[in-house]
This record gives structure tokens, C-alpha cells and sequence, in this order.
């Protein structure tokens, strides 16, 4: 017999070993870590030992995610209501800034708004390229990963020729896509695609409610 038709025959016959249980006595195979030979209930003990040490990591991992996540949790919320409490523009658009580039320590942040009532001395109503548009009137949720020729980073200015990573927000009334909202960093992996995007979302919410509020 094959190994693997043994395998299976144990498997499909938990009996066995109640039939032949003086067999579990005698047989011996080798230790995971030496040249030694060790029972099979040793092995046993080893191979939970080493199942416990995995699953011991995994919930440290588990509690580094949430604490993490609970910190960010608190930073979105001072977020919100210093944005609630913004009575015009430039008091929303300083909440906005200041939070993200210190609160939540994002090197680069821009937006642009369109289909809006304009403010045309502000770069936040500079004129945003068709592309641009059509691609954030396109994002089901916030886009993040490398910066590959986006139009956004060069709102970030001089400091968008060292942006080697991005996420794009698109603000939004209801239905019709009014803006975007671009964060920056230097660090490739501070935005990959692989990322959760619940907060991003949130701030994109957040920042279009005071926006237009302001606004309109």
C-alpha cells in the first residue's frame, strides 16, 4: 500500500486504533526538531504545542489590527465633528487639512471641486481635467495604490514629484460626483491596493457633507 492509501484507510476507519490499541504503544517516528525517536501521543503533544504557539500569534496579531483600527476609529471622529462645527469654508477646509496631514500624519493632501458654486481664487476650484472627472465619477470606493501619472498629484506641488503612493476620494452629492480628494505619501506602501477603504470612505462622506454645506 501507498502511503496515502494508509492515510486514508485511518481516516476512513477511526476504529482502528480501538481494535489495535496496544499498536499506539509501540509505534515511534521521528521528533519534529532531533534525530530521536518519540511516541506517537509525544508527537501529538508537540504538534498542539506548536498549533497553540500559532494561534497565540495570530491573536496578537488580531489585537495589533484593533488597536490600531481603534485609534484611527478616534482620529475619523475628531475628524467629523470638527467638521460639523466648520461655519464656512475656510473653517471646513482648515478641519479638513489639519486633521488629515496632522491628526492622521497623510504627508500630501488636495482637493478639487466642480458642479459647484465657485470660488475662482481658490486652488480647490482650479479647472480638473475630463480624464479626472470621468475617473473619479467612476470610483465605487476610494482608490489606493502607486502613483501612476495621476493629474491629482500635481496638486500636491512641488512635493507630488516624490508621491509614490495615492488614494483618491470622490466627493459627492448624492448621486453626482462634485470633486475629488487626493492624499499623497512617499512611502509606496502607505496606500496599496490591497488596503481596507471603510475610513477613506467615511472622510470622503464627511468632507462632502461640510463642503457643500459651506458651499451651498
Amino acid at each position: 500500500m501507498k502511503a496515502d492509501e494508509i492515510a486514508r484507510y485511518l481516516q476512513d476507519n477511526p476504529k482502528f486504533f480501538e481494535e489495535y490499541g496496544d499498536l499506539l504503544a509501540q509505534l515511534y517516528i521521528p521528533h519534529p526538531h532531533g534525530g530521536r525517536a518519540i511516541s506517537i501521543t509525544e508527537r501529538q503533544i508537540l504538534t498542539l504545542r506548536e498549533k497553540a504557539r500559532q494561534l497565540e500569534g495570530k491573536l496578537g496579531e488580531l489585537i495589533r489590527y484593533g488597536e490600531e483600527n481603534d485609534a484611527i476609529g478616534e482620529k475619523v471622529h475628531r475628524m467629523a465633528l470638527a467638521l460639523a462645527g466648520a461655519r464656512d469654508l475656510d473653517a471646513v477646509l482648515h478641519a479638513l487639512y489639519s486633521h488629515l496631514g496632522e491628526d492622521l500624519a497623510v504627508p500630501h493632501v488636495a482637493l478639487r471641486l466642480w458642479n459647484v458654486p465657485a470660488q475662482p481664487e481658490r486652488p480647490e476650484f482650479a479647472e480638473v481635467g475630463e480624464q479626472t472627472r470621468i475617473f473619479a465619477a467612476g470610483l465605487p470606493h476610494p482608490f489606493c495604490g502607486a502613483n501612476a501619472g495621476f493629474e491629482a498629484v500635481s496638486w500636491f506641488g512641488e512635493g507630488g514629484a516624490h508621491v509614490r503612493s495615492v488614494a483618491l476620494i470622490a466627493l459627492r452629492r448624492e448621486a453626482e460626483t462634485v470633486g475629488l480628494l487626493a492624499l499623497g505619501s512617499e512611502d509606496v506602501q502607505r496606500f496599496y491596493p490591497e488596503m481596507g477603504t471603510l475610513y477613506l470612505a467615511h472622510i470622503g462622506e464627511m468632507a462632502s457633507a461640510a463642503l457643500l454645506r459651506a458651499l451651498e
